[in-house]
């Protein structure tokens, strides 16, 4: 029986930071993971086909890069610190040589990152928590080729990204999220499986991406109403879009016209329902008025 390649450990991965004189910081919001079988359970979760180019973003140490490497035919990893970046050719070459070919590694801030030279069917990555919902909305926005993935995120994200219209979770990041796909929980995380280890525990998200609702509003329009609907969670859909629409029975008229109760609130409508609202915006406004498109900053309240 063949052996399982060999993962990245605890020792490896302490002997990595050592030579490169590392210490995981807060910033960067850097974990890495210290456990091969907890890699084997994410690349499997992911359900990636051999012929597929994966993107990892914020590889680190290499612990996942290893992993994807040997379930996908190329991986292409965004890192955006420069010590990091410069060891991740080395450990991939050590500990992977026949891949060396099939790895591709760009220095870069993920959020800054619009076009790659192979474009990705499929994104594997373990996110920093502090930008894990901007970084997954922005590339679902830039990267349309992109099928399906399976992210790590801090565990309150994953369960906010993953939630249903009615939920009390239910917020601008599931919402945007379903404007590209479908979102699902696919597991959780616990503490000890990196160092240094977190606070709190992590959850796997996996995502298949569909087609955005047909519209003839833009995507940026149907966003802003995303923002302005969650911008105070307890108002009523009327008082929440009167900024939007320029006055409250402006915003009413709009609702009414989208077939949405003006004393609905944000967290009971789906994707479909801000849609329909967008399309009906006040024809005096001008288009894409309203709210800024946040791209997904809004963050979890």
């Amino acid at each position: 029986m063949t052996e399982p390649a060999h993962l990245l450990g605890a020792a490896d991965i302490r002997a990595l930071a050592e030579d490169l004189g590392v210490r995981p910081t807060k910033t960067l919001g850097q974990n890495f993971v210290i456990d091969g079988n907890t890699i084997r359970r994410i690349v499997a979760a992911a359900k990636l086909d051999p012929g597929e180019t994966v993107l990892e973003v914020g590889p680190g140490l290499g612990s996942l890069t290893l992993g994807l490497l040997d379930a996908a035919a190329r991986v292409v990893a965004i890192e955006i610190d420069p010590l990091l970046a410069g060891k991740l050719p080395e450990t991939v070459a050590r500990w992977r040589p026949d891949a060396v070919g099939r790895f591709e590694l760009v220095l870069a801030d993920a959020l800054k990152v619009t076009s790659l030279s192979t474009p990705p069917s499929a994104v594997v990555a373990n996110l920093p928590y502090n930008v894990a919902v901007p970084v997954v909305l922005h590339l679902l926005e830039h990267f349309p080729s992109l099928r399906h993935g399976l992210v790590m995120v801090q565990d309150e994200v994953a369960d906010r990204l993953a939630a249903q219209p009615g939920s009390k979770i239910y917020g601008v990041p599931s919402v945007k999220a379903a404007w590209y796909g479908t979102m699902r929980k696919a597991g959780v995380i616990g503490t000890n499986v990196f160092w240094p280890a977190p606070r709190i525990h992590s959850g796997l998200v996996a995502f298949e991406r569909r087609e955005p609702p047909r519209t003839d509003a833009s995507r940026a329009e149907v966003f802003a109403v995303i923002d302005a609907a969650f911008a105070q969670r307890r108002k009523t859909l009327r008082a929440a879009l009167s900024g939007w629409a320029g006055g409250g029975p402006a915003a009413e008229a709009a609702l009414v016209a989208a077939g949405v109760a003006p004393s609905a609130r944000g967290e009971t409508l789906a994707i479909a329902d801000f849609v329909r609202i967008a399309e009906h915006r006040p024809a005096a406004r001008p288009a894409g008025s309203g709210a800024p498109d946040s791209g997904g900053a809004e963050t979890l309240g």
